[in-house]
C-alpha cells in the first residue's frame, strides 16, 4: 500500500488514502505548554548524559486522555537536536521530543538505550499531565525512525526499564533504516553499502504481536540509497511473519528530508483513526 502525494500550489493533493481530509488537522481548542529539558536519565551524574538525555514535553493543559507522540530527530546518529514538528502543534496531542547521545562521543547501542529510556519516562509520567498512557505513539525521522523501530521490536531495550513495547499504541518511523544503521556499520569499519542484518537491524526482530507499524518513506527515486526498498521489504516480511497491522506509504515527489512534512500530516490522521 502506498500514497501518491503531489505538491500542487500552496496545498497538498492526497490521493489513495481512505478517510484522509485536511479538515482533520483543524486546530484544537486548548492552551498548550512546554516543559523543557526534562532529564529522562535523572540518576546519572555523567555530564554528557545530563546534556543530551533530555526531552521537551509539549501538551494541552486542562485536557485529559490525549494521545502522545514520542519523537526522535534524525542526523545519522551523529548530529541533530530535538524539535516539535510544526504540523503537530495545537492539534490536541502531546509531543515528547527527545535528544540522545551521539556518535562519536558514544557508540552503539547507547543511542538505542537512550531512546528506550526516553520512551519509558513518557510511559511512566504522561498520565501526570493528563495524557492517556495507552495512547503513546513512537516516531522519528531517519535515524530517529531507526531508533523507533529498534525499541519497538526488540523488547530487551524497554525491558531494562520495566516496560514492554507491546503496550505502545503504534510505531511510526519516517524513512528509517530497517537493516543495521549505517553509522553502526561505520563503527565496525564497514562501508555504507555493506548491508548488515544482525541484532541491531529492526527486521531481525519481527514479532506478530508487536505494536501496529506505519512505515512512511520519501519518493523511491529521491530517497537515500535503497531506503524505500528496505522499508518495502520490511513491510512484506512483517506481513509474512504474521504481523497484521502495518502500512507502507511512499511520499511521491518528496526527498528524504522533505518527506517529514507530509508524513507528519499522515501521522495525525493515523492517530485519529483514519487509515482503515
Amino acid at each position: 500500500m502506498r500514497i501518491a502525494l503531489f505538491f500542487l500550489t500552496p496545498i497538498f493533493f492526497l490521493g489513495g488514502l481512505p478517510g484522509m481530509h485536511l479538515g482533520s488537522c483543524a486546530l484544537a481548542q486548548a492552551t498548550y505548554t512546554t516543559l523543557e529539558n526534562v532529564n529522562y536519565r535523572p540518576d546519572s551524574a555523567d555530564a554528557y548524559v545530563r546534556e543530551r538525555c533530555v526531552l521537551d514535553l509539549y501538551y494541552p493543559q486542562d485536557s485529559a486522555g490525549f494521545a502522545t507522540v514520542v519523537f526522535f530527530h534524525g542526523g545519522g546518529l551523529s548530529a541533530g537536536d530535538k524539535f516539535i514538528p510544526e504540523q503537530w502543534r495545537e492539534q490536541g496531542i502531546a509531543v515528547a521530543t527527545a535528544n540522545y547521545r551521539l556518535h562519536p562521543r558514544v557508540q552503539n547501542p547507547t543511542y538505542i538505550r537512550d531512546a528506550a529510556a526516553a520512551v519509558a519516562w513518557v510511559m511512566e509520567h504522561i498520565a501526570e499531565y493528563g495524557g492517556d498512557p495507552t495512547r503513546i505513539y513512537v516516531s522519528g525521522h531517519s535515524a530517529g525512525g531507526y531508533l523507533t523501530s529498534m525499541i519497538g521490536l526488540d523488547t530487551t531495550y524497554l525491558a531494562a526499564f520495566g516496560k514492554h513495547p507491546d503496550s505502545l499504541a503504534a510505531l511510526i518511523p519516517f524513512s528509517g533504516h530497517t537493516i543495521t544503521h549505517f553509522t553502526v556499520r561505520q563503527e565496525r569499519g564497514l562501508e555504507w553499502n555493506d548491508v548488515v542484518v544482525d541484532r541491531y537491524a529492526p527486521i531481525r526482530h519481527l514479532r506478530p504481536g508487536a505494536p501496529p507499524i506505519l512505515l512512511i518513506t520519501g519518493d523511491r527515486e529521491r530517497e537515500l540509497f535503497g531506503r524505500y526498498e528496505e522499508n518495502a521489504y520490511f513491510w512484506r516480511m512483517l506481513r509474512l511473519s504474521g504481523h497484521e497491522e502495518n502500512w507502507l506509504y511512499e511520499m511521491q515527489g518528496f526527498d528524504h528530508g522533505g518527506m517529514a512534512r507530509p508524513a507528519s500530516i499522515l501521522t495525525l490522521d493515523f492517530i485519529r483513526g483514519n487509515l482503515d
